[in-house]
C-alpha cells in the first residue's frame, strides 16, 4: 500500500499549498485596483479555479485516502485524533477560504483582509501541527 500513502501525501500537500496561498491572493483581488477591471475579473477567476479545481478536489482525494489508510493500517488511537482534529481546522479554513471567495465576488471587502489573515494564521497553524504529529508519531 505505498502508492495510497503517496497519494494521500501528494494530496495533502496540494491541498495544504492552496490553503496557504489562497488567503493571501483573496486579499489582494479584493485590494486591487479598481481601475483595471478586466485585471480583477480574470483574478477572480483564478480564485474560483483554484478553490474548485484543485484545492477542493486535494482535500477530497487527501481525506479519501488518509480513511483508507486507517482502515487498511491501524487501530483508533489517540494519535490519530489529534491529527483528525487538526484536519478538522483545515477543513474550517477550506470553508472559509470558500465563503471568502463568495465575498470577493459580491464586492463585499469590508474587513475581508482581517478575515484572510485569520485564515491565514489558521490553515498555517493547522499544517505546522499536522506536521508535528506525524513527524513525532509514535511508532
Amino acid at each position: 500500500m505505498p502508492w495510497l500513502k503517496l497519494l494521500h501525501i501528494t494530496a495533502v500537500i496540494l491541498w495544504c499549498g492552496a490553503l496557504l496561498y489562497l488567503p493571501a491572493s483573496i486579499a489582494s483581488a479584493a485590494d486591487g485596483p479598481r481601475a483595471a477591471a478586466v485585471y480583477a475579473a480574470s483574478q477572480r477567476q483564478l480564485l474560483r479555479w483554484l478553490f474548485t479545481l484543485i484545492a477542493t478536489p486535494a482535500a477530497l482525494v487527501a481525506i479519501a485516502s488518509g480513511t483508507a489508510i486507517f482502515v487498511f493500517y491501524g487501530p483508533l488511537t489517540l494519535w490519530l485524533m489529534a491529527k483528525l482534529a487538526t484536519v478538522g481546522l483545515l477543513v474550517l479554513a477550506h470553508a472559509s477560504c470558500g465563503l471568502l471567495i463568495l465575498r470577493v465576488e459580491r464586492a463585499q471587502a469590508q474587513g475581508l483582509k482581517g478575515l484572510c489573515c485569520a485564515v491565514g494564521a489558521t490553515a498555517m497553524a493547522a499544517v505546522l501541527a499536522i506536521a508535528w504529529l506525524v513527524l513525532g508519531k509514535p511508532s
